[in-house]
């Protein structure tokens, strides 16, 4: 990206590691941290100065703080026209979406950086086994530190929502807020009830709608579209709700071990979070466009995961928690197979189970295998 473009910019959750790899990847950048209050005085008051007096390879932290400082970015960028002047990252999304799209479309190559994936955490970990990862999640500092889960995630949530979400976007009320985060939570791998969700928190449908567009844009939640035909076949057409992170998914849930979590009543539904959120993940680290979606229809026929990133490889997977493989979790997979014209081999369920084996409809593969993929 730094090749392509004069500037490039890495989004992702708080605390993904965004700083630290670009730190890492370009070391002779000098470097600036608009929480500084100093600093982001100085580029809030005389942006001009800021960005002339620096030097011509910058990467500026936290840009969203001062965002005059966009504008000046472009002028340089378009003067000196070269590649890889400035590196620019922020925890608050929302902010520094709105600010690189004002200023800088077309100038800005942009990365997502999402937590951890299995492959990477176990090069830290080499331990850990998917039902471990399933419950600790993917967030750096949790394999840097051996800090306790339930305490990284309680003052990761208390920052997320009293700085990113109180202060910047100012919503006043904070207990209803987290009331509607752990909602989200309760609603992960189900389709997305607006109005219910609104009811339970006692909010408006608008607000409701609002607060969903936060937590997306700022990497916490995403959603999964529905399979969309041309075929005249009655399709759902709400989207299902999925976190980011499962370890901050099972922090919400208020379950506080790996042992909890696989005897629990929602261990379902935080494997098929897992296994959706992994499979964006390595599509995002790859650097391809992820086209996942998920098939339903009226008549109850579902496929968990559709994977249309390859559109002449689609990949059909079905998703279950247990750990025993039984020839009916094939059922859907053949049907919606045989409809989309996808082939037996590109047909698979993922399972908790150890065994990897294909029979003549499609194949079981273990949570690891799939992981580590």
């Amino acid at each position: 990206m730094a090749t392509w473009f004069p500037v490039v910019s890495v989004m992702g959750p708080r605390q993904s590691g965004k700083s630290t790899l670009l730190r890492h990847a370009f070391p002779d950048y000098a470097y600036l941290n608009l929480e500084t209050r100093n600093l982001r005085t100085a580029a809030q008051t005389d942006p001009v100065g800021f960005v002339n007096e620096r030097p011509a390879r910058l990467f500026i932290d936290e840009a969203q703080y001062a965002p005059d400082l966009f504008p000046e970015i472009q002028a340089a960028a378009d003067e000196r026209h070269e590649m890889g002047q400035y590196l620019i990252s922020g925890s608050q999304n929302f902010l520094l979406l709105k600010r690189v799209d004002e200023s800088l479309a077309g100038r800005v190559g942009i990365l997502q950086l999402l937590p951890l994936s299995y492959g990477e955490a176990i090069k830290a970990k080499p331990e850990l086994t998917p039902d471990g990862f399933m419950f600790k999640g993917g967030y750096p500092h949790l394999y840097e530190v051996d800090v306790p889960e339930s305490t990284y995630f309680r003052s990761y949530v208390t920052t997320y929502i009293q700085r990113d979400v109180a202060e910047v976007l100012d919503v006043r009320n904070v207990q209803s807020f987290r009331v509607f985060l752990r909602l989200c939570a309760q609603s992960a791998g189900q389709l997305v009830n607006i109005s219910k969700l609104a009811a339970e928190a006692n909010i408006s449908s608008k607000t409701a709608k609002e607060w969903l567009s936060i937590l997306t844009s700022s990497y916490i939640i995403f959603t999964l579209a529905p399979y969309a035909s041309n075929v005249r076949k009655r399709l759902t057409k709400t989207p299902k709700l999925y976190f980011h992170d499962t370890g901050l998914l099972t922090y919400l849930l208020g379950i506080t071990s790996a042992e909890q979590l696989a005897s629990h009543d929602k261990r379902g539904e935080v494997f098929e979070n897992l296994i959706i959120e992994e499979t964006l993940k390595r599509h995002l680290n790859r650097d391809e466009e992820p086209e996942l979606c998920f098939y339903r229809d009226t008549n109850g026929v579902e496929v968990d995961l559709v994977d249309l990133t390859d559109i002449e490889r689609p990949q059909l997977i079905e998703i279950k928690s247990g750990q025993t493989a039984r020839d009916d979790f094939c059922k859907h997979l053949v049907s919606v197979g045989e409809e989309l014209g996808v082939p037996p081999e590109r047909r698979s369920v993922v399972y908790r189970g150890s065994v990897d084996f294909s029979n003549k409809v499609a194949s079981f593969v273990s949570a690891k295998t799939y992981l580590l993929q």
